[in-house]
């Protein structure tokens, strides 16, 4: 073998960190080369784990870390001078590297030597995956802090992520992907630029790494990174005059596209997820340093630790039983990968030159999330179409029961004390630790961002005096504020008018009878961030004529409820992908039939396992939606039915 293989990762983390710890360890043993963390929606959205935000939430998408005493279980055995760690982790991405270095001090070792990543990209945040705090410029200073800490103190340590992989989840193009990806990176590097020495600033420059999506279109994906590659050198070369070559590298980690796993058919998704990892291996000269494959059936809920054995042993197969790393890049020269990279890398520069007349990536925030959920729109509409095909769900639909599939222990279960035991072990954790001392540590955190000091130092004193997670977060938005970011569907009608007559026309007759428009609430309670579903629900009942409220991500039940009684919508629906539907749901019910409005229909979209949507209908709800739902008119006659004030009798 003439090459060493990349880093073999599984994105994980559930239930408590001593749990996650076990899962760290065994898939070590498995031969995992580093570690991918995922934390739960309280950790990501600076809440403790017993905020009442927090209810429901706490485990069920990844590890709560509410304080350095979870830190310190999360990596229990696990020598961090010698691991490479990413955290996918943004809004609170200083306070978790915070205390991953105060634990490797605990440890006894070297910071200096620490390796690893957190994506700290809070700017894709806003436009696809949602789990924000603060407005865009307080947020860049963050990330900046970060990287310019990271720099003098932990030289082997990626301080960001510049991360596409959400903008593919949301829908981008390829182009858009390379665009907003790149305009993202550049609005980093010019706040970057003033932070640190002329000198200092092409190595800074040179840590800054990439996470990117691999689609099933595995040649197109190729030729991205392929364009990427070329980009990142171009732009860095002729923006920054950046001459070292070393510094210009693109560097990436990559999880495979996940929007593509079916509910349908779902032993399909083994090939999709093969066939996408060999977009980012094959070719030497544009591969991932790290890859992490998502296990085959996500779609139906938490993946067992089988099933990530399965993704992790694709990944060695390739890299130890086939011959690929032992050649050159196999597609140089080719004049059909030129041309497509050509083709890309012109659409691109196009898209991010119109963003560069904008303002740059902070002030295109809205064009880009608008510009997403019109492109993600177009998509669906081709699979609904039968225009795109997908193998299970629109065309071979015709199947034998998946064994895979079926019968108990089939998904991973979230462990239901879980939430209970963290949450106790945090009130233990606060009334262990010196009240003083965090105090000092909270008044410090607060005087560095008030002085434009970097928040870095202040942030690990915070860690070693006990700070939890949730006081760190109040602490910023005290400072700066919460911000709202804009959902992206536009008020206006789109001109995509193919096949929506007929559901139109119910529309259209339902409104008759109503005398005034059909209203339809759209909500998202809970922390739950990832608001495709949502947004395309909005969209297709806007162009249907339905009138919509749709107000973003992270509601409360009791917020939802009060639009309700402003609004009186005729139908109520709720999406929730983040496995915290039962609570959210039973609070919503409650809360409606306190307000009189247990009449009006709900409807619940989200990954919900069959046993669950049962258990939803008993508790009230109209109907329950779930990924293999793709035909989106159908899901609008449902509404028009629903709201129908006369329903005529099924014949």
């Amino acid at each position: 073998m003439s090459e060493k293989p990349w880093l073999f990762r599984t994105y994980a983390g559930h239930s408590t960190a001593a749990a996650s710890n076990a899962l760290y360890r065994m898939n070590l043993a498995k031969g995992q080369t580093g570690l991918s963390v995922a934390f739960d929606l309280p950790t990501q959205t600076g809440y403790d784990s017993d905020d009442p935000r927090a209810a429901g939430e706490v485990g069920k998408v990844g590890v709560p870390v509410a304080h350095l005493g979870d830190m310190r279980a999360l990596f229990q055995d696990i020598p961090l001078e010698q691991m490479n760690t990413s955290m996918t982790i943004n809004a609170t991405a200083p306070w978790l590297l915070a205390l991953y270095i105060a634990v490797a001090e605990e440890q006894g070792a070297d910071v200096s030597k620490l390796q690893g990543t957190v994506q700290n990209d809070i700017i894709k945040e806003y436009l696809s995956r949602g789990t924000y705090i603060l407005p865009p410029e307080p947020s860049l200073r963050l990330i900046t802090d970060v990287a310019a800490f990271t720099g003098k103190h932990l030289p082997k340590w990626n301080p960001m992520n510049v991360c596409s992989y959400h903008l593919q989840e949301a829908g981008a193009t390829p182009e858009q992907e390379l665009a907003f990806a790149l305009a993202t990176a550049c609005a980093v590097l010019d706040d970057l630029k003033v932070k640190v020495s002329a000198e200092d600033f092409p190595a800074m420059a040179g840590r800054m790494s990439f996470f990117v999506n691999a689609g099933i279109r595995f040649v197109t994906e190729l030729c991205k990174m392929r364009a990427f590659t070329a980009l990142w050198d171009e732009l860095l070369e002729t923006r920054y005059g950046i001459t070292d070559a070393r510094f210009r590298r693109f560097r990436y980690g990559v999880q495979v596209n996940s929007l593509g796993l079916t509910e349908q058919q779902p032993e399909n998704n083994v090939y999709r997820i093969l066939i996408e990892m060999l977009a980012v291996t094959l070719s030497k000269n544009a591969r991932a340093r790290a890859v992490q494959l998502p296990a085959w059936n996500e779609a139906l809920g938490l993946p067992r630790p089988f099933d990530q054995q399965w993704s992790l042993r694709m990944q060695q197969i390739l890299a130890y039983e086939t011959d690929l790393l032992e050649y050159d890049d196999l597609f140089d020269g080719n004049p059909a990968i030129e041309r497509k990279v050509d083709e890309l890398k012109t659409g691109a520069l196009e898209e991010l030159a119109h963003i560069d007349a904008m303002g740059g990536a902070v002030a295109a925030i809205a064009y880009m999330k608008g510009r997403l959920v019109e492109a993600n729109a177009d998509r669906l509409a081709r699979i609904e179409t039968g225009e795109t095909t997908v193998v299970g769900v629109n065309r071979f639909t015709t199947t034998e029961p998946s064994p895979l599939a079926t019968g108990d222990g089939a998904i991973m279960q979230a462990d239901p004390k879980a939430e209970a035991d963290q949450c106790a072990r945090l009130a233990e954790w606060r009334a262990s630790r010196d009240p003083r001392k965090v105090a000092e540590a909270l008044a410090a955190l607060r005087q560095a961002a008030q002085g434009g000091q970097n928040i870095m130092p202040a942030s690990i004193l915070c860690a070693k005096a006990g700070v939890t997670t949730g006081e760190w977060g109040g602490a910023m938005r005290s400072l700066y504020g919460e911000y709202r970011a804009p959902t992206g569907v536009s008020q206006n009608p789109s001109n995509r008018t193919e096949g929506l007559e007929p559901v139109r026309e119910a529309v259209a007759e339902v409104a008759r009878k109503l005398g005034r428009p059909l209203r339809l609430l759209l909500g998202k309670p809970g922390l739950d961030g990832h608001s495709n579903g949502a947004e395309q629900i909005a969209a297709r009942a806007r162009d249907c004529g339905m009138e919509i409220t749709y107000d973003g991500i992270r509601l409360t039940p009791a917020e939802i409820v009060a639009a309700a009684e402003d609004k009186r919508p005729d139908v109520i629906g709720l999406s929730i992908l983040s496995g915290s539907h039962l609570p959210l749901i039973r609070e919503t019910l409650d809360l409606l039939r306190a307000a009189g409005l247990s009449d009006t229909p709900l409807v619940v979209g989200g990954i919900i396992p069959d046993d669950d949507a049962q258990t939803l209908k008993a508790m009230g709800v109209a109907q329950v939606y779930t990924p293999k739902d793709f035909q989106l008119n159908r899901i609008m006659l449902d509404l028009v039915a629903l709201a129908d004030p006369a329903p005529v009798a099924a014949e």
